[in-house]
């Protein structure tokens, strides 16, 4: 696979399917009615130490991605993502480098790296191995509170300079999403937005996808 046609998958809707948010008999069915609503990726995130849960969840979730032609991401865990043969892997500041990544994963893995609110983590980042790049939060968060926000002078600055993938993350949903897709996001990250209570997850991902579809 050659590097136009990897990075090219880093596009449109990106379901955070966090276990935080999905009791377990929730987390498949829920993620197949997003996929059916358009998601184009999925990222696999579980902060517990169930080895044997994790590596399940994931490699059920890697298949059912690609049953609906997704692409299929692990948070954080390098090793998780080879041992499933995910699509890729995405890394937070306190994780391992994007280098062990690309080492590990190899050639045709899609590595993502969060900059959070700092445009500068970027280029290292991107030399080290990532070829995409996530800002955020853009709005409050249910799943990293605490987060600094990123601006849309940040995510069009990025846009216009870094000649890579841009991914938003950070409280996102169908209603105000539509200005980070103007600004020249290339993926949304949606959590709550997709999965949260009361939420209708095919709905949500169809009214998120015809974002990049409006005229």
């Amino acid at each position: 696979m050659n590097e136009p046609d990897r990075t090219a998958r880093v596009h449109g809707v990106y379901a955070l399917a966090d276990t935080a948010l999905l009791a377990a008999e929730q987390l498949l069915p829920r993620v197949e009615s997003a996929l059916i609503g358009g998601v184009a990726m999925v990222q696999y995130r579980d902060k517990s130490h169930d080895g044997a849960r994790r590596y399940d969840e994931a490699k059920a979730l890697r298949d059912l991605c690609w049953r609906h032609r997704a692409v299929f991401i692990v948070n954080d865990d390098i090793d998780l993502a080879q041992r499933v043969g995910a699509d890729g892997v995405h890394l937070g500041r306190d994780d391992a480098s994007p280098a062990l990544a690309r080492e590990r994963l190899g050639p045709d893995a899609l590595i993502g790296a969060t900059c959070y609110n700092q445009i500068e983590l970027a280029a290292p980042a991107l030399a080290a191995g990532a070829d995409h790049v996530a800002f955020g939060r853009f709005f409050p968060s249910h799943t990293k509170p605490g987060e600094i926000f990123a601006s849309l002078d940040l995510l069009r600055t990025a846009r216009a300079t870094l000649g890579c993938p841009v991914v938003c993350i950070g409280g996102i949903r169908a209603d105000n999403a539509a200005p980070l897709v103007a600004a020249g996001a290339d993926a949304v990250v949606v959590g709550h937005g997709l999965f949260g209570p009361g939420v209708d997850s095919e709905a949500a991902a169809r009214a998120l996808a015809a974002l990049w579809h409006t005229p």
